[in-house]
């Protein structure tokens, strides 16, 4: 049942470490390809709290024009639905971050439901100084308990690598995701590949421009064909400085298995 009723109102040098990310994970077992709460439309980069850091996150996104056909029993589609998700964050060390998520949706008929908190680790070894040039590389993973209106399986675990390349002009980042969920009555127990790419130029202080690009393939080893798979590119901007920066980008879905149009926003919640 909703928790209450109410009216809606990612160079050259990079693509060698592409290949070399996605090498092992094709090949892997075979999926149908499943939905999960997009309460987070975000690749993800070298950016990590330091120790003892509390960061606040708020991330909002609406499919304008979507998906509105239940893939299983029961499930809540995004088309129309409205998400809200503070994401809290901590500095273990300055390597080693942990992570809260905790998402509110406001689906098509103006319910709000709380579908259930995510975890997270992020550890990122390898990141080039603030004002230089170099590689960066890390994992996060992600264990979720998140209802089965929203995702197919409970608990869901994500596991995504982030490799990529930063310099005070130019950010390229690289997540080939696998998402692998439990339980499940509607699909196998087999995981999904959804990687996602960011490439962004900066073109004034502390502002970026720069395209993102989001897939779901299904099942690793077995992918669906293109025009079954979930596509969207989103022309994004990033604001880093000033009292809340902020991401935003608009989605465009590029086939008919997409969601059509998708907004989104991040913002940095100062905390000091």
């Amino acid at each position: 049942m909703p928790l209450l009723a109410a009216p809606m109102s990612s160079t050259r040098r990079f693509i060698p470490l592409i290949a070399l990310a996605c090498a092992p994970l094709i090949g892997l077992y075979a999926r149908t390809a499943h939905a999960d709460l997009t309460d987070e439309i975000q690749v993800y980069d070298d950016s990590i709290n330091k120790r003892g850091q509390v960061g606040l996150e708020l991330h909002l996104n609406t499919t304008v024009d979507g998906r509105s056909t239940p893939e299983w029993p029961g499930e809540i589609t995004p088309n129309h639905g409205f998400r809200t998700t503070m994401e809290w964050s901590y500095g273990l060390t300055d390597t080693l971050e942990a992570g809260l998520y905790l998402p509110i949706v406001h689906d098509s008929t103006g319910s709000t439901y709380f579908p259930g908190p995510r975890f997270r680790l992020k550890w990122i070894p390898q990141r080039p100084e603030e004002g230089s040039s170099g590689i960066f590389y890390g994992l996060n993973v992600e264990v979720s308990a998140v209802n089965e209106r929203f995702e197919q399986g409970r608990p869901a675990v994500e596991i995504r690598p982030i490799v990529g390349y930063r310099s005070p002009l130019w950010l390229v980042s690289f997540n080939p995701v696998i998402d692998e969920t439990y339980r499940s009555r509607h699909v196998s127990d087999r995981p999904d590949f959804n990687p996602g790419l960011k490439i962004a130029r900066t073109v004034a202080k502390d502002t970026a421009l720069g395209l993102e690009y989001y897939n779901d393939f299904g099942s690793v080893g077995n992918f669906e064909p293109p025009h079954k798979q979930d596509q969207q590119l989103f022309a994004a901007i990033d604001v880093t400085g000033g009292p809340l920066p902020f991401n935003f980008g608009i989605g465009h879905g590029l086939n008919g298995a997409s969601d059509k149009l998708t907004l989104k926003a991040i913002f940095e919640v100062p905390l000091d």
